[in-house]
């Protein structure tokens, strides 16, 4: 089909069948968000936000958006300001992997980087102070606010979950990582609505404030806050399971060489959140589980895909991923 704008294209991925070895009761439904645009599940937010605050007259053209960013959303910001003619200033931090960043320099009017951490050890508390300051002295400016906008929720309640429901008839678990918990928010309204026994699985990583877990440096992008975002509270989560970072980057790495899904940190997440879920409540039955994998994993050479990068684990030693 021919489109004549880019966020046309947003939507409607690609939902893949897995299966696991050890795992064979599950039916394992992955949605690839990495082909929409600018390659991440943030793409249907961005733009819907955006055609949002133009609808009702929140914003114009001369507004300067404002947004804290440690990549995807900030580089799906960056792409729909510039082709809805709006001005982008992004927030961004030391942890922002570096394609995202020069793809966020290129199509963003102003870019700020953090380099000093918050209190938590992560920067996102730094980055929000940033933006308060950009908002309080730029006239006509609006800040975005993943973590508190309900637009960010109602994006993936009348996208991302329609996709779902439209595409598997059954849905027994879902399976989300959690960071500004828009995505798994609106999901999880949804999927509760046609599917009211369906569990709601939400995936942290060690060192996120979100559930519970002591704060620390982490180093994977993507996945876990530094900060709770109040938007969680309207989500419908029925447990969760907390993960490391090496054990992303082990499934990160399987994820590729056994089913050749070059995918973001985040997905690596919620598949090992799945295969040790499930290896405790190992079920007697053949059940469907959906998840999401949020973004491709070409901007993560350097570092998950890398034998010699270096990350903190959660008894905080280095690990060096084994070649």
């Amino acid at each position: 089909m021919i489109q004549n704008n880019i966020l046309n294209l947003v939507g409607n991925t690609p939902l893949l069948k897995l299966a696991m070895s050890e795992l064979k009761q599950l039916n394992i439904f992955a949605k690839l968000e990495m082909f929409n645009p600018t390659g991440s599940v943030k793409d249907r937010a961005a733009s819907y936000i955006l055609k949002k605050l133009l609808e009702d007259g929140t914003i114009n053209k001369d507004t300067v958006i404002i947004e804290s960013s440690s990549g995807n959303f900030g580089l799906a910001l960056s792409a729909a300001c510039r082709w809805l003619g709006l001005k982008f200033y992004c927030v961004i931090d030391k942890n922002t992997m570096p394609d995202n960043e020069l793809l966020i320099s290129a199509l963003s009017d102003k870019v700020f980087k953090i380099t000093e951490p918050d209190e938590y050890g992560g920067y996102l508390l730094n980055r929000i102070k940033k933006v308060k300051e950009l908002v309080e002295t730029i006239p006509n400016s609006y800040w975005i606010n993943q973590y508190e906008n309900p637009l960010n929720a109602e994006a993936y309640y009348h996208t991302l979950a329609s996709e779902l429901i439209e595409s598997v008839t059954k849905i027994d678990y879902v399976f989300m990582g959690v960071s500004s918990g828009g995505t798994i928010t609106g999901v999880s309204n949804r999927i509760k609505e046609y599917f009211p026994e369906s569990r709601i699985i939400a995936v942290d990583i060690y060192g996120s404030v979100i559930f519970g877990s002591q704060p620390k440096k982490r180093s994977i992008p993507g996945i876990g806050s530094s900060k709770y975002p109040l938007i969680l509270n309207k989500a419908k989560i029925d447990d969760h399971v907390m993960v490391s970072e090496l054990e992303t980057v082990n499934m990160c790495q399987r994820l590729l060489k056994e089913y050749f899904i070059l995918a973001g940190g985040s997905s690596g997440s919620v598949m090992s959140a799945i295969l040790k879920y499930f290896t405790q409540n190992l079920p007697d039955r053949e059940i469907n589980v959906v998840t999401v994998f949020p973004d491709r994993g070409d901007r993560y050479t350097s570092t998950i895909y890398n034998p010699d990068w270096k990350l903190t684990s959660e008894k905080e030693i280095e690990h060096v991923i084994s070649k």
